[in-house]
């Protein structure tokens, strides 16, 4: 299986500043996952980057976690995700990983 991440700073990529509220990118993220119909689990973390100019910023970022989803589907959905959030770009990472299922009833 192979798990595919995200990251989706939230910094605007011109004013270098987040614009709006985390939880209104966390929504927004829900609804683009949705529309895609892709199961995700998302984290946020703190870091920094370097835009293409040279310029560096801090930032918090949303690192969305989808497994063994199609290659199209997450390169259309990060493309949206990078406009939706007025990005300069956004990362993936793809690893291969052992995963599964565990089910119980009484």
């Amino acid at each position: 299986m192979t798990e595919t991440k995200i990251y989706v700073g939230l910094n605007d990529s011109e004013t270098m500043k987040q614009e709006h509220d985390t939880d209104k990118y966390v929504t927004i993220l829900q609804g683009v996952c949705r529309s895609y119909g892709v199961a995700f689990s998302f984290s946020l973390a703190r870091g920094g980057y370097i835009h293409e100019d040279g310029r560096y910023t801090q930032e918090t970022s949303l690192v969305i976690s989808l497994i063994d989803a199609d290659r199209d589907v997450v390169n259309e959905l990060a493309k949206d995700l990078c406009a939706f959030f007025h990005q300069e770009s956004v990362l993936i990472t793809e690893g291969v990983i052992r995963a599964y299922y565990v089910n119980e009833k009484l």
